[in-house]
């Protein structure tokens, strides 16, 4: 891929991104093809090669600003105590987990469903996962939480939180959002602080 594309460029890059995004939500990461991104974006092939170098290219892309936003996200995580404010600054937390969730729902699903079939993609979801457990444990030492493994302790939080948002993004649990948000706020807490 070209370096980074200003003005009308950008705008086109942006419009595959999005068009991409559209083609993988209906259609999952590996039955999307760029003849069906490039329709979406109303565009041709030979723009799609301009800006990248073949699909894997611009999952990267989309993954990479997902991951972005995702670590921003991580780097907010409260080091919530065992009192009802530590409580409230988890549930807030976890109120913008799934609306990150919801917005890059395609992205992480790719993510999950590559590392399932142990695609060369799946590391792009895997280096996230592990960059989220690594600053949960740094946070649950933070907070003083008492007796608990801070790594084992973030790796069940991790896979609770982000598996639970997945169901709900595959239509596998017939919850809403602040349902789950407050399941996953008094779990977490109270398997931190008992």
């Amino acid at each position: 891929m070209q370096s980074g594309p200003t003005g009308r460029g950008a705008r086109t890059r942006r419009r595959l991104l999005d068009a991409a995004t559209t083609v993988i939500a209906r259609r999952g990461y590996h039955a999307a093809r760029v003849d069906d991104i490039v329709k979406g974006a109303k565009t041709s092939h030979g723009t799609f090669y301009l800006y990248f170098d073949n699909k894997e290219a611009l999952f990267s892309a989309l993954a990479g600003e997902v991951a972005t936003e995702m670590e921003s996200l991580i780097d907010r995580f409260p080091a919530f105590g065992p009192n009802a404010e530590g409580e409230a600054a988890l549930r807030g937390w976890l109120d913008e987990f799934a609306a990150h969730y919801r917005r890059s729902g395609p992205v992480l699903r790719a993510w999950t469903e590559a590392e399932i079939a142990g695609d060369a993609v799946s590391e792009i979801g895997a280096t996230a996962t592990v960059r989220f457990v690594d600053a949960l444990a740094d946070r649950f030492r933070a907070g003083g939480a008492p007796s608990v493994d801070a790594h084992g302790a973030a790796t069940a939080v991790v896979a609770m939180i982000e598996r639970s948002h997945y169901y709900l993004l595959t239509g596998q649990l017939d919850v809403s959002d602040a349902e789950m948000t407050e399941t996953l706020t008094r779990v977490t807490h109270a398997a931190v602080y008992g």
